[in-house]
C-alpha cells in the first residue's frame, strides 16, 4: 500500500536509491547518502510536502517525494518531483501509484506547478512522464559529469489545475493530512498498481 513516509523508513529508502546513485547517471549524486542523511532528507521534506512510500509484505519497492522547485517566494506554487522504484518491481504500476497519489495530495495543499527532470537517454522515464500528462519544456545540455561522461537531463512540467488569479499561498502537508482528500489520494494511487 502507498502511505505517508516516516523517518524510520530511511533506511529501506536509502537501500533503494544506492543503486541508482552508485550505478547510473539518473541520480547525479556521487556518492549514496547515508541512512542519517536520507532520514535528514525525509524530515525536513515531511515538514511541508509529502513523502510517500509504495510498501508490500514489509518491503518497501517504491517511493516518490515533492521539493521546492525554486527557493524565491513567487515560485511557492511548483514543486519538483521525484519516483524510484526498486530494480526488481519495475513495470507494476507503483511509480504511476505513487505519482497519482502526490499529485493528489499536492492539489490539496494548493500546488500548481509540477515539474521533473530526467537524465537522458532514458526512454521508460520519458515516456512514464509522458503518460502522467507532463510535457517537455526543454533539455539542458550537457549539465552533468558522471561515470567519465558528460549528461543531458529533459525538464517536464505537469499543471495540476487552472492558473488562479490571486492564488492563496499552499498549505503545509499537516493542513491536509487527515482531509478526506488526503485519503482519497492515497486511494487513487493504490488503484494504479497491479502488484
Amino acid at each position: 500500500m502507498i502511505r505517508l513516509a516516516t523517518p524510520d523508513d530511511a533506511e529501506a529508502v536509502q537501500r533503494l536509491y544506492a543503486p541508482y546513485v552508485r550505478d547510473t547517471a539518473i541520480s547525479f549524486e556521487r556518492t549514496p547518502p547515508t541512512h542519517a542523511e536520507m532520514r535528514t532528507r525525509m524530515t525536513t521534506t515531511l515538514d511541508s510536502l509529502p513523502w510517500l512510500v509504495y510498501e508490500k509484505e514489509g518491503r518497501i519497492l517504491g517511493y516518490a517525494y515533492a521539493g521546492a522547485h525554486r527557493e524565491r517566494e513567487a515560485y511557492q506554487w511548483s514543486v519538483d518531483l521525484s519516483v524510484y522504484v526498486a530494480a526488481d518491481a519495475h513495470r507494476r504500476g507503483i511509480a504511476r501509484g505513487l505519482y497519482t497519489a502526490l499529485f493528489g495530495i499536492l492539489d490539496a495543499q494548493g500546488y500548481v506547478n509540477l515539474y521533473a527532470g530526467t537524465t537522458i537517454p532514458n526512454p521508460r522515464s520519458v515516456g512514464f512522464h509522458r503518460a502522467m500528462g507532463f510535457e517537455s519544456v526543454g533539455v539542458y545540455e550537457n549539465v552533468g559529469y558522471k561515470h567519465g561522461e558528460w549528461h543531458d537531463v529533459q525538464w517536464f512540467s505537469r499543471t495540476l489545475r487552472s492558473h488562479p488569479e490571486n492564488p492563496d499561498p499552499p498549505v503545509p502537508l499537516a493542513a491536509v493530512r487527515e482531509t478526506p482528500a488526503f485519503e482519497r489520494a492515497l486511494d487513487a494511487g493504490n488503484e494504479e498498481i497491479d502488484d
